[in-house]
């Protein structure tokens, strides 16, 4: 087990939290994905790749994804310029992307019974804030954090740093992380917290049932699955 954030009190003293994961969760981007990628490994000379066979393949860090498709590990400079091309062409199509279905109803009902939820995304941060801002569910979160520093590494130090931002308000014992990646998973046990993964986004439910947590097909499982974890 890793690492708790710091919180004085007994975990009975918190409430059940959530923390959310944005791309691929709450927001149903994965057709904006796929055709970033594809996009970027064009650049490269990299076939396109299908919806199936990116979610069999996706794995963090993120090089060794592309490890698996070219057959060896992209050069520093290949990385950079797929980096760049991906974020490029992603914005152009996220615009296009909405909120999962459920998923505006879910974080009102969660909210209304008193329990606090919050978002941490690998997403830039700078970038992350107004998008969110912009499907106007911002006010649900009593915390929004965005990935600082390099590009496609793991969650777990970041996850890690947003529990010790919520110290005093979610104890890690009685929070639980809703993702769509087996990261999300061992982000959560890197914290001590739970965790429910959802197959809406980047893995096929073969790859997600590798983590030993429950996998769910829609958002509002996944919130059950929480209630049922923390009761």
């Amino acid at each position: 087990m890793g690492k708790h954030s710091g919180t004085s009190g007994s975990s009975d003293d918190y409430s059940a939290h959530l923390v959310w994961d944005w791309n691929g969760t709450l927001l149903d981007d994965v057709t904006a994905v796929i055709s970033a990628t594809n996009a970027a490994f064009a650049e490269i000379g990299i076939e396109p790749i299908t919806l199936e066979r990116y979610r069999e393949l996706y794995c963090v860090p993120i090089p060794k994804f592309y490890e698996r498709l070219m057959g060896r590990m992209p050069t520093d400079l290949e990385w950079e310029v797929m980096d760049q091309i991906f974020h490029r062409h992603y914005r152009e199509r996220r615009a296009g992307c909405g909120l999962t279905a459920g998923a505006e109803e879910l974080l009102g009902q969660w909210g209304r019974a008193g329990r606090s939820q919050s978002l941490l995304s690998m997403y830039m941060h700078h970038e992350l804030v107004p998008v969110v801002r912009g499907y106007g569910i911002e006010s649900h979160f009593i915390r929004v954090d965005g990935r600082t520093g390099p590009s496609g590494g793991s969650k777990a130090l970041h996850m890690e740093r947003h529990l010790e931002a919520l110290a005093g308000t979610a104890s890690p014992e009685r929070t639980v992380v809703i993702g769509d990646a087996v990261d999300d998973a061992l982000a959560a046990e890197h914290v001590g917290a739970r965790a429910v993964l959802y197959t809406g986004g980047s893995h096929s439910r073969a790859s997600l049932e590798t983590a030993g947590v429950p996998v769910v097909d829609t958002l509002e499982e996944a919130v059950a699955e929480a209630i049922r974890l923390t009761a």
